[in-house]
């Protein structure tokens, strides 16, 4: 992995490439983002930059340093994932048996040495602090050759005084296009990886496992579903689909199908073409089903489920937020 191949964050590899140019890497960095963006490929990318032989400031990807950077086989580079059990946060004997030893004494071969953190929010978050204030000493008192990257997806876990020793750079979903040629590249056929690419929310990760056992189908099929039920205006159906999307454990994929869904309604309306729509494999089935509804109400149907996705993320009761949306939606348009 080069920095060239990290798709679709210009703006964190162009800092990257600067820093690594001008000898100015900085001791500790912080990729912020959601899962699936690059981040774990941009920090390995950036290690092997920065050790390459043959390309120093890009990485080859093929010389011998690059090769073993990338099969974990390099003593400059360590990985501290969270643990498989309980709360999953690194202890604080793993900080002072493995991480403080390696960044006193490396770097071992090269000029410089790499500690990544690939969940640093779950390895140290604020509610256990033990192993996050060990942690901090060592971010305070940095030594030239050693380089600290920590990834996090929700970075307001971790303690203030963690964020502010690290250089922040943001790594923002990726497009649908990108998300799609990932899929591609792994042979999936464009039938099942542009529902999935849909329902990414730009997440490569997200995209793949949505791709598995006709997931993204099935969402698809539940979406027509409630579509019908909403249509019906019966409030039975309605409350059984409510009470059975707030037990489903892929209820967030459920509302993010049916948002997407009413977006290409909405569009369909407005005379896009397929080319246009998420859900462009079943562009007939939306054409008959957008003349039901007027793209302003459909437009309207997308905010509603966004904010029921915001109202879940504050703690609301699943099944009462689901009734009531799902009782709104069905209001006379």
């Amino acid at each position: 992995m080069t920095l060239a191949q990290v798709r679709a964050q210009d703006p964190a590899i162009a800092v990257l490439r600067h820093a690594l140019q001008h000898g100015r890497l900085a001791h500790a960095y912080l990729f912020v983002g959601p899962s699936g963006t690059g981040k774990r490929l941009a920090a390995r990318a950036l290690v092997q930059a920065r050790l390459c032989p043959e390309q120093p400031g890009e990485g080859c990807g093929r010389c011998s340093i690059c090769q073993r950077l990338s099969d974990m086989n390099h003593p400059d580079l360590r990985v501290f994932e969270p643990r498989d059990e309980g709360n999953r946060n690194i202890k604080i004997d793993t900080i002072r048996d493995e991480v403080l030893p390696f960044t006193k004494f490396a770097p071992f071969e090269g000029d410089a040495a790499f500690v990544i953190f690939p969940e640093a929010d779950i390895s140290f978050p604020r509610q256990h602090s033990e192993s996050a204030n060990a942690l901090l000493k060592t971010l305070e008192e940095p030594r030239a050759a050693v380089h600290f990257i920590l990834l996090s997806d929700r970075p307001n876990r971790l303690l203030t005084t963690i964020r502010s020793r690290c250089q922040q750079l943001r790594f923002g979903a990726l497009p649908t296009p990108v998300v799609r040629e990932i899929l591609a590249a792994r042979g999936i056929d464009d039938e099942v990886a542009r529902p999935a690419a849909a329902l990414s929310a730009g997440r490569a990760d997200r995209a793949i496992a949505l791709c598995e056992e006709d997931r993204a189908a099935r969402l698809f099929e539940w979406t027509l579903r409630a579509d019908d039920a909403i249509a019906a205006t019966d409030a039975g159906p309605l409350l059984d689909l409510g009470e059975e999307l707030a037990r489903d454990d892929d209820r967030d994929y459920l509302l993010e199908s049916l948002a997407q869904f009413y977006r290409d309604l909405a569009a369909v309306g407005l005379g896009a073409d397929d080319g246009q729509l998420a859900f462009a494999h079943r562009s007939e089935e939306l054409r008959r089903r957008a003349g039901r509804v007027a793209p302003a109400a459909a437009a309207g149907r997308v905010l509603a489920i966004q904010e029921l996705g915001d109202a879940l993320a504050r703690n609301a009761n699943p099944e009462i937020a689901f009734d009531g949306l799902l009782l709104g939606l069905s209001r006379p348009l």
